[in-house]
């Protein structure tokens, strides 16, 4: 695989079916639980919704136009900061294309669009367990802080 040339661009709607796919395999990759029913049709608002939407999703496309992976980011805020930042929610590539330099196509690509929406800085996190991932991150330069990422529904659980 030649990562010259690959692409990393913008999903477009037709992509869908496939960045489905890809967050299938990343939620098996992760040993989480996989996307309930109905994420195309979810995503589909989120990523190409009437409006601006705020979720973004950059894929990384083959010479022969198969999509490889996926990014995904949406802006935050930083309380402690007093700013906005660009959050990167997920990052994967299918085992095959991981090491042929589409990762840090895609990073470039995400920490464009903070530069384009001007915002200074790219957070993200990745499992304790995932050394390629924290290597790969290291390699950029990425500086990390030890967190635990917790979650809590916000509807009551039915018993």
């Amino acid at each position: 695989m030649s990562e010259r040339a690959a692409v990393v661009r913008h999903a477009h709607p037709e992509d869908l079916p496939r960045i489905v796919e890809l967050v299938a395999e990343h939620a098996a990759y992760e040993k989480a639980v996989p996307p309930a029913p109905g994420l195309a049709d979810r995503l589909a608002g989120l990523l190409f919704g009437s409006g601006r939407s705020r979720l973004r999703c950059f894929v990384a496309a083959l010479p022969d136009g198969t999509l490889a992976g996926y990014a995904t980011c949406a802006p935050e805020l930083s309380t402690w900061d007093g700013a906005e930042y660009l959050h990167m929610d997920c990052l994967y590539l299918t085992e095959a294309s991981r090491g042929h330099g589409l990762g840090p196509l895609l990073m470039e690509a995400l920490r464009a669009e903070a530069r384009t929406l001007g915002l200074p800085e790219l957070q993200w996190q990745t499992p304790v367990w995932n050394e390629g991932a924290i290597r790969f991150y290291d390699r950029l330069g990425a500086t990390s802080k030890e967190k635990r990422r917790y979650s809590l529904p916000s509807l009551p659980t039915e018993a």
